[in-house]
């Protein structure tokens, strides 16, 4: 899921990418997508975006002398799950790219592509951001320690540590990768209570006789966690890539799979919290943690099979008798049928009428019994046929 270093990302793929780029004529909605239709059309614009948090705004501007005459038009883009955004050939756009903006002829026609596989990404033309929403943790991040500092007595701090860095009243930007990482760094359980951690850094001042430099420096060297929640998201953007790099497909996440310490890392340990996320950690998950939730450990592929460890042997074949209909029908058929003439002297066959239930015939076949209808899969001993 994007979060706020991937809406910083797309922020600076657009306008690098439509910078000194004409876009004209109307925008086009895909006919699958739910979100509005963006009422915008203009002879000649430019587009540029910024981010805040986990929200992106493009922003159409009309070139001077276009027509019809017209203000900007700002759209605010939150991500969802998959979304991004793709600069591509008209005649050849990507799949899933339901959000186009044209660039004007003559030149080759590109389109500026808001790309959504799984079409929880939305776009309002309003141009606000959503209102709630916290400071950003990557651009403005005196705003948004105060933010947090000043609210503690909010009842959002009376959860864990984990589930309170979701909440984006608070953290805006920061998402299920991102927490994981800033708590595995100071070796903060996951489920300890958010108030608790946080209320030492209500006390948390350096001393004034420390030069900018070395405040600077301290900081750097002993991040507390409202420090981590706007330096770990700068490493990601630094990082690049992530789809807007110059690297094509899995490669362009490479740096950023390396950089992980914690999240999805073999070895770390995982539960999921109380709105079914998974949080990674390391050791101790904390006093909070949900009970009979019992804690995953990721392992790595070497420990899961070894190069000196061959194919398992496959099980034995089950002893039990088939208990199907079709298999029960065959198994009479042949319980009836005649062998075929050998030189063996066959012995004569019992009686139907009259034999026991149960009694062998000469043959040595059990005279097959009815199976019941209701008779569940674990009494049968085999697999229902498909």
């Amino acid at each position: 899921m994007p979060e706020g270093p991937e809406l910083h990302l797309a922020s600076l793929f657009v306008n690098e990418t439509c910078r000194g780029l004409v876009f004209g004529g109307c925008v086009e909605k895909s006919s699958v997508s739910r979100n509005p239709e963006v009422p915008f059309e203009s002879s000649a614009y430019h587009i540029s975006a910024c981010a805040r948090g986990k929200e992106l705004r493009l922003t159409l501007t009309p070139a001077p002398g276009a027509q019809p005459p017209q203000e900007p038009l700002a759209l605010v883009f939150r991500f969802g799950m998959s979304g991004s955004f793709q600069l591509a050939p008209a005649h050849a756009l990507p799949p899933h790219a339901h959000l186009r903006f044209y660039t004007a002829p003559p030149a080759p026609r590109l389109a500026l592509c808001f790309v959504d596989i799984r079409r929880f990404g939305h776009w309002d033309p309003g141009g606000e951001w959503q209102p709630g929403r916290g400071p950003c943790v990557l651009l403005e991040y005196e705003q948004f320690r105060e933010n947090v500092l000043r609210n503690l007595s909010d009842k959002a701090f009376d959860r864990p540590i984990c589930e309170a860095l979701l909440d984006q009243r608070f953290f805006n930007g920061i998402g299920n990768y991102l927490r994981a990482e800033i708590l595995y760094r100071l070796k903060i359980p996951p489920f300890e209570k958010a108030r608790a951690v946080l209320e030492a850094l209500q006390q948390h001042r350096l001393s004034p006789e420390l030069t900018l430099s070395q405040k600077i420096r301290a900081k750097l060297q002993n991040p507390d966690l409202l420090e981590l929640c706007h330096l770990v998201p700068k490493e990601v953007v630094q990082l690049g890539g992530k789809g807007y790099g110059p690297e094509h497909g899995e490669e362009d996440f490479a740096a950023f799979r390396a950089w992980l310490r914690c999240y999805g890392v073999p070895g770390m340990s995982s539960l999921r919290d109380r709105h079914g996320r998974t949080i990674w950690f390391q050791g101790d998950p904390g006093p909070m943690a949900p009970k009979g939730n019992k804690s995953r450990k990721k392992k790595s592929q070497a420990t899961q099979q070894g190069p000196e460890d061959g194919p398992k042997d496959p099980p034995p074949p089950s002893k039990a008798p088939p208990r199907t209909r079709r298999a029960q029908r065959h198994l009479t058929k042949t319980a009836t049928q005649q062998p075929e003439a050998t030189g063996l002297q066959q012995a004569p066959t019992v009686p139907e009428k009259g034999r026991k239930k149960g009694q062998q015939t000469t043959s040595g076949l059990r005279r097959p019994q009815k199976i019941k209808a209701d008779a569940s899969p674990g009494e049968s001993g085999t697999a229902s046929a498909s």
